[in-house]
């Protein structure tokens, strides 16, 4: 029971764990290229999750100096601001992924990874 109760009051880090499993299945499964950059968006976006509520405090206040710091809990501010890098990270790796595979698909006439590799060894 107590087990469950600190399931319930973490459900965010079950949700992070998910997101990067469907993340990582559709990566590993599928052979459609921009189906494996979504994929790649997911599992970055639960890792984001995961570090944004590693440095969640329950009942933290914003990391504004108001009162005596001895009376007020604050979360910390480390992991946001960290992952506000990593945002920006994510999205310049996504439009360079979606720029090959536009240009995959100009040469290639495809996205499908199994149709590449195909095409490739009759070449």
């Amino acid at each position: 029971m107590e087990m469950l109760i600190k399931i319930v009051h973490n459900y965010y880090y079950m949700v992070a764990i998910l997101l990067f499993v469907i993340g990582m299945h559709t990566m590993l499964t599928h052979s459609n290229l921009i189906k494996k950059v979504i994929a790649m968006n997911i599992m970055d976006t639960s890792v984001f999750l995961m570090f944004v509520a590693v440095g969640y405090t329950y009942g933290g206040a914003a990391p504004i100096i108001t009162a005596p710091a001895n009376e007020v809990l604050y979360v910390n501010p480390l992991p946001g601001s960290l992952m506000l890098t990593g945002i920006v990270v994510a999205v310049s790796i996504t439009a360079y992924a979606l720029s090959l595979v536009v240009k995959i698909y100009r040469y290639y006439g495809t996205v499908d990874y199994d149709e590449i590799c195909l095409i490739r060894s009759q070449e």
